[in-house]
């Protein structure tokens, strides 16, 4: 068998557009389309689960819901081929649960949801680590030639992907964070100017007096210009 058996030209383009970005992309969504695209693009595939952990916390995704169940009853036993790579960090492959003797519970759960033969292949894209699963209703169907090739093309592919994901939630972040700092400022000023008319003082004494009774009351400055901002509105709406 071809080293490259398990790679399709239709895998590797769906592996490649999972770092193409969008306002809707998420950890969620590229393992989303992961999951999808190792069960229809790989040969004998019949489905695929993603595991991204990240500071002991996980998020699982999973082709069909009954992988999605596999999965998470795996880890609740502590035992089987997703649990072993994530230990090992290394790639596990089960050729058939039935012959298998490493983990009899979780034969019994794989064969439960009609699973024969399992591959688990660890990614690391720190700071996370990504447990993707391939599953197949027949034994053997994962050859160890084309689980390297295919585990090397799903370390750069998807780590590409979860990389740009992760600069690009960093850039909405800041693009956020801006428009509120920006928001916060436009408050203020109306504040100042509230002040200033009711009180005829200049702007700078407005401002010191905004943060006098923000440290009184111990909130922001922000937060303390928009209720009185709010206020102001109310009053003259009575009017």
């Amino acid at each position: 068998m071809e080293s490259t058996a398990m790679i399709t030209p239709g895998l590797a383009r769906d592996l490649a557009s999972l770092g193409r970005l969008g306002e809707a992309t998420s950890t969620e969504t590229v393992l989303r389309g992961l999951t999808t695209a190792l069960a229809a693009g790989v040969p004998g595939c019949s489905g695929g689960s993603a595991e991204h952990w990240r500071d002991r916390r996980v998020l699982t995704s999973g082709s069909h819901s009954e992988l999605i169940t596999l999965v998470e009853g795996e880890r609740e036993i502590g035992e089987g081929p997703s649990a072993e790579a994530r230990n090992t960090e290394a790639r596990v492959a089960v050729a058939d649960v039935l012959t298998d003797t490493r983990w009899p519970r979780y034969a019994a759960l794989a064969t439960r949801c009609g699973v024969r033969s399992v591959l688990a292949v660890p990614i690391k894209v720190p700071p996370a680590l990504l447990i993707v699963g391939l599953y197949s209703v027949r034994p053997e169907a994962f050859s160890p030639q084309g689980a390297q090739s295919l585990a090397e093309m799903l370390t750069e592919q998807v780590g590409v992907a979860m990389a740009n994901m992760w600069d690009f939630d960093e850039v909405r972040t800041d693009a956020a964070q801006l428009q509120e700092a920006l928001a916060g400022r436009a408050l203020i000023d109306q504040a100042k100017g509230i002040i200033m008319q009711t009180s005829g003082c200049t702007a700078e004494a407005a401002f010191e007096e905004l943060r006098r009774i923000s440290q009184h009351h111990q909130v922001k400055v922000a937060d303390l210009a928009r209720l009185l901002v709010e206020e102001h509105q109310r009053k003259n709406r009575r009017r």
